[in-house]
């Protein structure tokens, strides 16, 4: 072949493969000012203990930052007027365009920081976590996210009061409650294996024990098979009750016994529904886990800040810290957590 038609050729091709390359490459552009979500509807929340297995919705629209990107949704509660200073997160998932909770559980939460029986002024907003994937060249990152939250909506809500069983001689003041006042209660309690307890109703004033494995007007005092938190179920109707293991810890490089068990274990703050540890960790990352197991563990969402099962471990600088833990959802093993420096 004629040199000169060869580099002809070859000049022909580079051109075509400029072009080509121009119009395969995907450009992102980020809106100056990003459409923030929006909560379109909110259910009516005059919460009665009668209605406590129906589901309430929370209708909104997505985060829109002008190009496609995925973002996590957290629908948050406030006291009215204070800008979210302590917020308490109601739902998280994917897409907020519907966003379902029970009258029970949504009660449980708000119990948590609003007085029961009364009427409080309250806001809501959701909350958008987002999170622009690697090589867009656009801002955000898994340690930094971009964050937008909708106009906050004020509503008057009422949470009732639920009915308890206290812990009596357990070693400390704690109680589990029945979200749906139908002689089922639950909870969190912290265990001693030497201190036998009781449960004492005091609407009723019945106390309770144990005859054998079923549950009994003034029966035995009940041991725990161990020390530590355990998730205590009881009905008081078919007079039957669990104690299941429930020790929430962290593993991982950066704490004292690295990846291997036993973990280092959180305290449950019934009042803010957390789990808390302040501790002394090196550089490194760690994760959260159950009982000292890999069936349940949170750890880093690949999308956001958020926690989910099995997620990524996360990374963490050498400090003493208070860490608070959130689980959102213990059956999906979903939460947020908190890493404050001390």
């Amino acid at each position: 072949m004629n040199k000169n038609l060869f580099r002809y050729l070859t000049f022909i091709g580079l051109i075509g493969l400029m072009f080509a390359c121009s119009k395969d490459e995907t450009k992102v552009g980020m809106l100056i000012s990003p459409v923030v979500p929006t909560i379109q509807t909110v259910p009516g929340l005059t919460l009665k203990r009668t209605s406590g297995k129906d589901t309430l919705e929370f209708v909104g629209t997505p985060v829109n930052p002008g190009f496609t990107a995925s973002a996590n949704y957290f629908l948050e509660a406030g006291a009215a007027g204070t800008s979210f200073s302590d917020p308490v997160v109601l739902v998280s998932g994917s897409q907020d365009k519907s966003m379902k909770i029970t009258v029970s559980d949504l009660n449980g939460l708000l119990l948590k920081k609003f007085p029961a029986d009364q009427v409080s002024s309250i806001d809501f907003r959701i909350r958008s976590v987002l999170v622009v994937d690697a090589g867009t060249g656009a801002p955000g990152t898994t340690a930094s996210p971009l964050v937008y939250s909708s106009n906050s909506t004020t509503v008057n809500v009422t949470v009732y009061g639920l009915p308890k069983l206290d812990l009596v001689n357990s070693g400390v003041t704690q109680s589990i409650s029945s979200p749906l006042g139908d002689g089922k209660y639950s909870g969190f309690v912290k265990l001693s294996a030497a201190k036998p307890f009781t449960l004492k109703d005091p609407d009723a004033n019945i106390t309770y024990g144990m005859n054998g494995a079923k549950l009994a007007a003034n029966g035995t005092a009940i041991t725990s098979p161990d020390n530590g938190w355990y998730k205590m179920v009881v009905d008081t109707k078919a007079l039957t009750y669990t104690l299941d293991p429930y020790m929430i810890g962290l593993v991982g490089d950066a704490t004292p016994n690295g990846w291997n068990s036993p973990d280092q274990k959180m305290d449950f703050n019934a009042a803010t529904g957390t789990w808390t540890i302040t501790i002394t960790l090196i550089d490194g990352t760690f994760k959260f886990r159950k009982n000292d197991g890999w069936a349940w563990n949170l750890g880093y969402n690949s999308d956001s800040s958020s926690l989910v099962y099995n997620g990524s471990n996360v990374p963490i600088t050498a400090g003493n810290y208070t860490i608070s833990l959130t689980i959102t959802s213990d059956a999906s093993q979903t939460g947020t957590f908190k890493a404050v420096k001390n």
